[in-house]
């Protein structure tokens, strides 16, 4: 395992509610001296879910995306607040987003978006079991469902409105998860 930078310094050029824009001043094993900037957002990630009504369907919302100003089909997903569990997050998420609930929750996969600038860590947590529970949540709007088949995951890809792709990223773990336990 190679030796990582040391840090010389670290400097907040810019913060808002969600994020902060962080200069790094490192020095390499080398010797070599350089600054970096990077994102940095929640320390405690977010979860990503993919609830599931059956073995076979996956609950999906549309909502409205302002990084791309456009609506976006993808899985539910939110900021694990301060003292939350990952499993506790994702459930509350989906009862905001999808008005389910899960009996069965379980953390499948952790990804990260664009490493080398971006310090944030997004957890894949697997819901089962659904129940009907609604509770209100931030969204400005009320956030549309759509139930797909994990069998139809290349029609879903050939969707203009998905292309998040930690959600992508998701849905085939998924399906490949369900794959492997089912044979």
């Amino acid at each position: 395992m190679r030796q990582k930078p040391e840090i010389i310094a670290s400097t907040t050029l810019a913060q808002t509610r969600l994020f902060r824009i962080e200069q790094l001043d490192l020095r390499f094993a080398n010797g070599v001296n350089v600054q970096y900037e990077r994102l940095v957002g929640s320390t405690a990630g977010a979860v990503l879910i993919v609830p599931l009504l059956d073995a076979r369907t996956v609950l999906m919302i549309r909502e409205y995306a302002a990084g791309m100003h456009r609506y976006e089909l993808a899985l539910p997903k939110g900021r694990i607040e301060s003292g939350e569990s990952t499993v506790d997050a994702a459930n509350r998420e989906i009862m905001e987003e999808i008005g389910y609930g899960a009996h069965r929750l379980q953390h499948i996969h952790s990804l990260t978006l664009a490493p080398g600038y971006v310090n944030h860590t997004t957890h894949i947590v697997l819901a089962q079991d659904l129940y009907p529970q609604r509770n209100t949540g931030d969204e400005p709007e009320e956030i549309e469902v759509v139930p797909w088949r994990l069998d139809r995951l290349p029609e879903l890809l050939a969707q203009a409105d998905c292309t998040e792709a930690r959600s992508i990223a998701a849905l085939f773990i998924v399906r490949d998860l369900i794959l492997r336990n089912n044979s």
